[in-house]
Order: structure tokens, then sequence, then C-alpha cells
């Protein structure tokens, strides 16, 4: 924009009268820098430009001078008064319209973050009712692991005791029969009772250290290096002898009731300041099934949560 070169008496005068430089500067130049009544008449038919507001570059360097005089009447002033309302005026309409375009603008904003909210809310809610469904069909198959165990401590006790599989138990419908044949195919398990003692170590160690799934995760995976050694060295006696005062052994299994007995459940006795498993006491399908119990506590998310089996 090219700089524009303005009487400074006559913007003087006009910046006296209340006009602001803005406005003073281009009615000066465009009516000629002649006298204070022109640049106020061409105010009144440029007054809705829409560039009126913008300041324009002025030369000050080379000022136009001028010999006349200019007296300011008294209607002069009056015209001058009217077009700082106008001007007033158009700002605040201005300052309005641009207000109601934020407050737009805020609502639109608060209609996108509520439409977020929901559907954060959504997934949420999705999330909640697929980890629910997860917890009852872990629920459903730990009754019926109850319900099957229950029925194998059944015919173990049958076989103890050499007791008939159908005493008590007379067939009184096809339903009864199939489940009477169900019962005869199953074998007597003579672990059963301490496998799932040995699962009862590790809910209630995981359960004593809630808070701290970190250190638990840690005393399953020592335990579980233990058994398999001794698992798959059955003959090697450097993998059935833990010295107690062992500092990695004190940290992770020795402060803990239940890894120790989880250890002595497997066979391993305590003799002096070790815990030791004689050859003779070496269960490798006992050890296998307490591999098995410690990879469902560290592959199972609802291990221990459950109050039945996991």
């Amino acid at each position: 924009m090219a700089s524009l070169k303005v009487n400074e008496k006559l913007l003087q005068e006009l910046e006296s009268m209340g006009i602001q430089q803005p406005h003073a500067i281009p009615a000066l130049y465009y009516s000629g820098n002649t006298s204070v009544e022109k640049a106020i008449s061409w105010l009144i038919h440029h007054d809705t430009d829409s560039d009126i507001d913008e300041m324009p570059l002025v030369d000050v360097d080379i000022p136009i001078e001028s010999t006349e005089s200019f007296p300011i009447s008294e209607e002069m002033r009056i015209i001058a008064q009217k077009l700082r309302k106008q001007m007033h005026k158009r700002k605040e309409e201005e300052e309005k319209k641009m207000e109601k375009e934020r407050e737009k603008e805020r609502i639109q904003a608060g209609k996108k973050l509520m439409e977020a909210k929901r559907i954060a809310e959504e997934a949420h809610r999705k999330r909640y009712i697929a980890l629910k469904k997860e917890e009852k069909e872990e629920e459903k198959k730990a009754r019926q692991k109850v319900l099957q165990k229950l029925e194998q401590d059944k015919i173990n006790r049958r076989s103890i005791h050499s007791i008939p599989s159908k005493v008590h138990e007379p067939v009184t419908s096809s339903a009864t029969a199939v489940r009477e044949n169900k019962l005869q195919s199953l074998k007597p398990v003579y672990t059963t009772a301490k496998v799932d003692h040995l699962r009862e170590c590790l809910r209630s160690l995981k359960c004593n250290l809630q808070g701290e799934n970190a250190r638990a995760r840690k005393a399953f995976e020592t335990l579980l290096i233990y058994v398999g050694n001794v698992a798959k060295n059955p003959d090697e006696e450097k993998y059935r002898k833990i010295r107690l005062s062992n500092p990695v052994f004190k940290e992770r299994i020795g402060n803990l009731k239940d890894g120790v007995e989880f250890l002595e459940l497997c066979g391993f006795e305590r003799r002096g300041d070790f815990l030791y498993l004689p050859h003779k006491k070496v269960d490798t399908k006992l050890l296998n099934s307490a591999g098995f119990v410690l990879n469902s506590a560290l592959t199972n998310p609802f291990f221990g949560i459950l109050s039945t089996y996991d």
C-alpha cells in the first residue's frame, strides 16, 4: 500500500475534533488536503467502507503545508460528533457480531467435546460388558471344574473302600444312566487333592501380594524354575537342594509363607539351612502338575480373583 501524504495541520485539527487517524488520514488525502469541512464530508459518504478502520501508511517526511486558516465551525463540530457516534456504534456492532461468532464456535466445540465423551463412554461400556462376559465364562468353567472334582473325589473314595459305583445311585432314567457311564469311565487320581492344595497356595500368595503384581509374578516364575529343574533332572542333587539363606531365594520365595509351603507340597523337606527333595520322593507326575498350576497362574489374568478353582 502506497503512503498517503496529508496536511499535518488539518490532521491535527481533525484529531482535536475526536476523529482518529485511521479515519482522518484517508479523509484528508482523498478530499484533496484542502479543508477540514471537505474531509468530514468525505467521511460522511464513506463511513460504511469496509476498510475505513484500517490504518493507512502515511508519509510524514514530506508534509504538505498551507497558509490558509482553517476555522472550525460549530456545525463541523456537530458533524464530527455524529461521525464519532456512528463509528463507535459500528464498532460495537462489529464486536457483537464477532462475539456471536465466538459463541457459535464455543457451542460447536462443546458439541464435539460431548460427542467425543459419549463415544469414549460407549467404548468403556462395551469393554465393561466384554469383561463381565469373560468373568461369567471363567466362573462357569470354575464351577464345572468343581463339579468334576467332586465326582472324581467320590470315585476316589469308592475306589479306596471298594464300594460299587452304583450303590446309593439307582438308575431311574436314561440321563442317569449316561451319567453313571461317565462316572465309571473316570479313573481314580490320587494327586487331585494335593494339586488343589498347590493351587490354593498360589492363590493365597497372590492375594497376600495384592497390588504387587510384579512381585507375585516373579515368585511364580522362580517356583516354576525350581520345579521344572527337578522334573527335567531328577537325578541331579543340585536341583533338589535349595539354600534357605540364599539372598535371591529369600527375596522372591523365602519371605512368602505360601511359596515355601508350595515347595514342601512338591516334596521338599527342611533340613537345617536347606530345602531338600530326596531322590526317592521325586514324584514327576506331581511336579508336572505343579508346573501346570504355575503356568495357569502366570497366563490366566483371572487367577486368584475367583473364589473357585482357576
